[in-house]
């Protein structure tokens, strides 16, 4: 098989997670979580007491910062943060960390390096338009903010109320499309989903109908 890229991008619980997860089952090629890596260095942040603002600090601690990923989990600095990264401290606080352009360009460093020689299948905000530019296939997948508040909360990975995810989701929105660098948008050869009333099964055949593997 060639070394296949495929980018799912789109804003919070649009499905991103759960049907690239499958694709990557279905054609035997391994998933990667991007915004993974954001909440693992979100919660580095707030252990180290630093401001989300400082960013000077922030800076100096992104030069001492070290990712991985083993088993599909998220390892920084040598310690398995996988099950820590849903926490309602991080969650709120995720997205203007992945506002800061620095971090950013730590995230997708170690993203590129990873994705060498490899088949990926890989979702999150900027993949088709910053992380791989060249993807052989771009989807967008969008739905309203009432179903995407009710996906998160139904997989009971947060310990967010519903109304707290949507208002979390609404302004994640914002801040997500109002980025300077890696904001969220439809990168113009991209195939756009509105999953809002579409089931898991019917959106993973509608993308995997339109990648052909060599």
């Amino acid at each position: 098989m060639q070394n296949l890229k495929i980018a799912i991008d789109g804003p919070a619980g649009a499905g991103k997670s759960t049907i690239a997860k499958i694709i990557a089952e279905r054609l035997k090629i391994e998933y990667l979580d991007s915004g993974a890596f954001y909440r693992g260095i979100t919660k580095i942040i707030l252990d180290s007491k630093i401001k989300i603002d400082d960013y000077i600090m922030i800076n100096n601690l992104l030069k001492n910062i070290n990712l991985d990923l083993k088993n599909g989990r998220i390892i920084v600095n040598g310690d398995d943060l996988t099950d820590y990264i849903r926490t309602k401290d991080v969650t709120l606080n995720v997205s203007p960390v992945s506002g800061i352009k620095s971090v950013r360009l730590k995230v997708n460093e170690f993203l590129n390096k990873y994705s060498i020689g490899k088949s990926i299948i890989m979702d999150g905000r900027d993949i088709g338009t910053v992380v791989f530019p060249d993807a052989d296939y771009k989807f967008y997948l969008d739905a309203s903010v009432d179903i995407r508040a009710l996906r998160r909360y139904n997989e009971k990975q947060t310990d967010l109320s519903l109304s707290e995810i949507k208002e979390s989701i609404a302004k994640r929105d914002e801040n997500d499309k109002n980025k300077d660098f890696g904001a969220l948008k439809i990168a113009g050869d991209a195939i756009y989903l509105d999953t809002t009333n579409l089931k898991i099964d019917e959106v993973v055949n509608k993308i995997i109908e339109k990648i052909t593997i060599k």
